[in-house]
């Protein structure tokens, strides 16, 4: 997998390759594209971006989770809530309100975790799902389309009958 260098000062590298090409974002010393060893974790991003600002709030992220090939980590200032930013292309959803759960993000008012809108580190709160079958359901969604029922997700490779059942009472469409 070849990642473009807009810059011109890398070389393309990628997940394929034993690495990670990560965009860190916020409240960091350096923000910008940095590139790791696959298996990296948040903090090692933070770490090459320069470190942690003063202000930044990094009780807000799980540091230790595993990177993921071509994803942003943004670290919010203090007083700004992460879960309001969208980590595919970095930017505040329109009218998003600051308030944990509520307006831009995948978790509704009720607690339900909504499949079509919420981010790979929200789908993480659902019962039985980690890292990497987060990535998936974004990334077959992301593919595919919204999903148009909760019974979609046994299309997404690694979940099946019984972890669906286990889903039921959290997820949402």
């Amino acid at each position: 997998m070849s990642v473009p260098d807009p810059l011109g000062t890398a070389a393309p590298t990628g997940e394929a390759d034993g690495e990670v090409v990560v965009h860190v974002a916020g409240a960091v010393t350096s923000p910008g594209v940095v590139v790791l060893p696959a298996g990296a974790r948040v903090v090692d991003a933070i770490t090459a971006a320069g470190g942690a600002l003063p202000d930044a709030d990094t009780d807000q992220l799980n540091l230790a989770r595993v990177l993921s090939d071509g994803e942003q980590v943004r670290v919010p200032h203090q007083g700004e809530d992460a879960s309001s930013w969208n980590p595919d292309d970095g930017t505040e959803p329109a009218g998003a309100s600051t308030a944990a759960g509520s307006g831009g993000t995948g978790i509704s008012t009720d607690g339900h975790i909504n499949i079509n809108t919420a981010t790979a580190a929200e789908l993480e709160g659902l019962t039985g799902i980690g890292p990497t079958l987060a990535q998936r359901i974004v990334d077959y969604r992301t593919e595919h389309g919204p999903f148009s029922s909760i019974e979609d997700l046994t299309a997404v490779s690694g979940i099946g009958a019984a972890k669906l059942e286990s889903l039921r009472d959290e997820a949402t469409v």
